[in-house]
């Protein structure tokens, strides 16, 4: 049984088809990372922990550092809240799960599709 070959073309897109995929995949990357944001999901904010007296050593500050905070105008007093205001890193259970099944999901829809686009391909390419 001999098999015919034709070299494989595939559809064309237009310029225009172009153009509109790339603005369209930008809009949905700005979407998916100004979401959070807007819906106030990116973190737990900060925390601010003081010393009850407010010096150089107290805000663990050395030579280096509080020369440096000096030719920026700062004095312990000013510079307390700037030095003693962190981050908070609390991860919330949920939502790290709800993420991971989110991102798990996306790659399993993925893979179905391509394996579906790949196997369309292979029947045109053999007609089989």
């Amino acid at each position: 049984m001999e098999q015919r070959r034709e070299n494989y073309e595939p559809p064309t897109q237009s310029g225009i088809g172009q153009v509109f995929d790339s603005v369209f995949l930008l809009a949905l990357v700005y979407t998916a990372l100004f979401i959070p944001l807007v819906l106030g999901l990116t973190g737990s904010g900060t925390t601010t922990v003081l010393p009850e007296e407010i010096t150089w050593a107290s805000l663990e500050q050395n030579e280096v550092m509080q020369t440096q905070w000096e030719q920026l105008g700062y004095t312990p007093e000013t510079a307390a809240e700037l030095i003693g205001t962190r981050f908070d890193y609390a991860i919330d259970p949920l939502m790290l799960i709800l993420t991971g099944l989110v991102i798990l999901g996306y790659f399993v829809f993925l893979v179905k599709v391509s394996d579906k686009e790949y196997r369309q391909v292979i029947r045109e390419k053999f007609n089989s």
